[in-house]
């Protein structure tokens, strides 16, 4: 079931004045002067497109009534939903749960028939026809090495109760150059399935990105639900194994990837973090397993040697940098400071803005990279400080509270500068800490 990837390049995001810049910005002199709380004015970008009432509703009355609390932040559920999805639809297609399935994603994904629901895109499959899945996240149209050619930013902003609100969510739409489409990457690792699709999370339950957690395991299992109510795959429900990403400081994600290859899964959803994915991707792909992320965005997982098994259903990096510079450009700030963590995420979306914002004439007069784990981040702010810069932009995951309360501290916060965050550290969870102190 070969296909061709369906493409769309009418939103090119290499131009940056191609990108339609959102939600109107707020000057220095006004964010000083507006009483409310501190991050207020703070703008971001994740991934996200404009989810229905129905997604929401369903997810939300699953996963209450499996007892957890309700969902406020839906960062990535989508996504995780549609990469559980599109695994399903591929073993579908290629009758068998095993690493030949890989091969039939991208089919799947683009140039047949549309289908949302997965019991019709089944029946397109068994009368011999070719699916194009149009996912909770989006079209999904995958490229050849594993990940999505268009995208959908949403720009997010921090009112002043410190939170912000999805339904007040500007869109910004990006496509990847045609340059950068690619041919289908080979399996290079044959892995027999025994006709039971298994799918094994690993997902943050902990660590730096724990407040992605939730809305990215119920997307898994609403995923699954959904599919076993509709008759599963190849005749069989689907089985799932639980497991926990951490973060980079611990082994946490290489001590539960060991444990879902032992018990056989056959597709593993995560990690979140890029550079936790970058720590087990060889193990997961060297047993012919499929590793299918929903949060990934580095630029460095475009091009690694994978076996044809790795996936995601969040777009790189260089297409939200491009977003961001626009949005920067966009609200009038002339100098720009960027402060990005030490991994292969924050340094490859610092090095993508800084070069977007240079190509948009925004001048960027500081890069601090910082280590995460450090325990005070006074000295990098006051760098920034001196250096006055009309806009700040961080690149972090959740120690962004504490960087954001030291910017207070210094007068150089959200009411103060105009600051901007992205899809690491864009949640409700980041005032939560804020204003907890964490």
């Amino acid at each position: 079931m070969k296909k061709t990837t369906k493409r769309r390049f009418g939103a090119l995001v290499v131009g940056l004045s191609l990108v339609a810049a959102a939600c109107g910005g707020s000057s220095d002199s006004d964010t000083t002067a507006t009483a409310g709380g501190e991050l207020e004015g703070m703008k971001g970008t994740m991934p996200l497109v404009n989810l229905s009432a129905e997604f929401k509703d369903g997810l939300n009355a699953f996963w209450t009534a499996a007892g957890n609390t309700a969902l406020e932040d839906y960062s990535y559920a989508a996504e995780a939903f549609d990469s559980v999805m599109l695994v399903a639809l591929a073993a579908e297609a290629a009758k068998t749960d095993g690493s030949a399935l890989a091969a039939q994603i991208q089919a799947v994904s683009a140039g047949g028939e549309a289908c949302s629901d997965f019991a019709a895109c089944v029946a397109i499959i068994a009368a011999g026809g070719d699916v194009n899945y149009e996912g909770a996240s989006g079209p999904q149209d995958m490229n050849g090495n594993g990940e999505p050619v268009n995208a959908s930013y949403g720009v997010l902003t921090f009112g002043a109760d410190n939170r912000f609100k999805y339904e007040d969510a500007s869109y910004v739409l990006a496509d990847a150059p045609e340059s950068d489409i690619v041919p289908a990457t080979e399996v290079t690792v044959e892995r027999k399935g025994d006709g039971v699709l298994k799918i094994g999370s690993l997902l943050p339950e902990t660590g730096s990105l724990a407040f992605l957690g939730p809305p990215e395991f119920a997307g898994v299992e609403y995923a699954i639900s959904l599919i076993n109510a509709a008759g599963g795959v190849l005749g069989n429900p689907v089985e799932y194994v639980q497991g926990d990403s951490g973060d980079t400081s611990t082994d946490t994600a290489s001590t539960t990837v060991d444990r879902l290859l032992g018990e056989n899964v056959d597709a593993i959803i995560g990690a979140a973090s890029s550079s936790v994915t970058l720590t087990v991707i060889d193990k997961i792909t060297a047993a012919g397993v499929i590793q299918f992320s929903p949060a990934n965005t580095s630029d460095k997982l475009s091009t690694y040697a994978d076996n044809g098994l790795y996936f995601r259903t969040a777009p790189a990096d260089k297409l939200q940098g491009a977003v961001l510079a626009n949005l920067i450009a966009g609200d009038g700030a002339a100098t720009v400071y960027i402060m990005a963590l030490d991994d292969a995420y924050g340094t490859g979306l610092a090095d993508s803005i800084e070069a977007n914002l240079t190509a948009a004439g925004v001048t960027v007069v500081g890069k601090k990279i910082y280590d995460p784990k450090a325990t005070t981040f006074d000295a990098e702010v006051g760098e920034i400080k001196t250096a006055n810069p009309d806009a700040i932009m961080l690149v972090t995951f959740d120690e962004g509270s504490r960087i954001l309360r030291t910017m207070v501290e210094q007068g150089i916060g959200p009411k103060d500068k105009k600051v901007y965050g992205c899809d690491g550290n864009m949640g409700n969870a980041l005032g939560e800490n804020f204003d907890s102190g964490k």
